[in-house]
């Protein structure tokens, strides 16, 4: 069911954790399957310097969180807000068609994560 790449992100997740004095933090959720994802990251000279996250759900969401956060890592933020579900798919060998939206969820927190960033640093 799922593939070999997804499987090893899920029992070997990368860059678990939080960010203490994050530039920016988004936390998305699905209430119809209960995944909750949270991306912190830590921006240098527009780019994504450091990245950690926090995923309640299933095998699927926290192989894709950890797939963003090795995706975004030292990417600027433009090339970040480029990242799309179907490029985390991909990545990972492909998802079963139930499990895509924790896909579109992983993509969502880091594009959360990146507009907080921005929100700050226009209240500057």
């Amino acid at each position: 069911m799922y593939t070999e790449k997804v499987m090893e992100h899920f029992q070997n997740p990368r860059n678990v954790g939080e960010i203490e004095h994050a530039d920016g933090s988004g936390t998305v959720g699905n209430p119809v399957c209960g995944d909750i994802m949270k991306m912190t990251i830590k921006v240098e000279d527009d780019r994504i310097k450091d990245i950690k996250f926090k995923t309640f759900g299933c095998g699927a969401a926290i192989a894709t969180s950890s797939m963003v956060t090795e995706m975004a890592r030292g990417r600027t933020i433009a090339e970040a807000l480029e990242i799309t579900n179907r490029m985390v798919a991909d990545l990972l060998g492909g998802l079963p068609p139930n499990k895509m939206h924790c896909s579109n969820l992983a993509a969502d927190a880091l594009h959360k994560a990146i507009e907080d960033y921005r929100s700050k640093q226009s209240g500057k």
